[in-house]
């Protein structure tokens, strides 16, 4: 009897060691596929931006547009040989890098900046965009950054802009906001003469909006990068992103 109850917690302990382990591993993200699981797969799986025009934005019928859309699928093309042989996530910024380190995404193409901090934790490829801070305003009179000194800029709050304009324009008046439409309101108030923001974005609303004026110098220039999971297994994934990257802009295309 003693035996056969001592068989019985072990079947119990057992069982319930397998169902922890059984959760544990449910729990473990999917990672990220390497080039070979992507070529099984049959479709390459990338976070993209869906409001940021020129880059990535919906078009009148809601159909993804832009340089980064443009880049997700010819990496497809270069893959499948066809740019349909993909599926394209739209991320907000703070899960740029989240979602291709918990294995989400394949890549991310998403206006993520190359930076020594971001690179401990996410590889990246070359360089395929060279974005930066610019200034955009409505009034005639301003025709370069100096001509801010005294006055008020617009400007998100905790963003990286505010150090670049504090070090380029020092006499500028930052006036932070918390999103880029209550920037815009107050720019049409007159409350602030100008907003400062990522160019990129800004050369398209001057796209969209004749009032709004892009002016010419850039406060600072930052590299974009496609985002990779770390890992060796990764490697011919980013060589392949790389090898189409130099070629791109050997033929032009880029």
């Amino acid at each position: 009897m003693k035996n056969k109850c001592q068989s019985n917690r072990f079947k119990s302990l057992f069982f319930a060691l397998v169902s922890i382990a059984s959760i544990v591993t449910w729990q473990i993200p999917t990672p990220a596929g390497t080039l070979k699981e992507i070529q099984q797969r049959r479709k390459l799986i990338v976070a993209v931006k869906d409001n940021l025009p020129l880059l990535g934005s919906r078009d009148r019928s809601g159909n993804l547009q832009g340089l980064e859309i443009d880049i997700a699928r010819k990496l497809a093309t270069e893959i499948f040989g066809n740019p349909e042989s993909i599926q394209l996530v739209p991320v907000a910024n703070q899960d740029r890098l989240k979602v291709a380190i918990d294995g989400k995404v394949d890549l991310t193409i998403a206006r993520v900046t190359i930076t020594p901090t971001r690179s401990r934790v996410v590889d990246f490829s070359r360089s395929y965009y060279s974005d930066g801070t610019a200034i955009i305003t409505n009034r005639a009179n301003i025709v370069k950054n100096s001509d801010l000194a005294g006055k008020k800029v617009a400007v998100l709050n905790n963003s990286t802009t505010i150090g670049s304009l504090q070090f380029v324009i020092p006499e500028a008046k930052l006036v932070g906001v918390n999103n880029y439409r209550q920037a815009q309101s107050l720019l049409a108030t007159g409350k602030v003469v100008a907003i400062a923001a990522d160019r990129s974005l800004l050369l398209g609303w001057s796209k969209t909006e004749p009032k709004y004026r892009l002016l010419p110098d850039k406060l600072s220039t930052e590299a974009l990068g496609i985002v990779i999971p770390k890992g060796m297994q990764y490697d011919p994934l980013r060589e392949l992103v790389d090898r189409s990257i130099d070629r791109w802009r050997a033929d032009g295309w880029l």
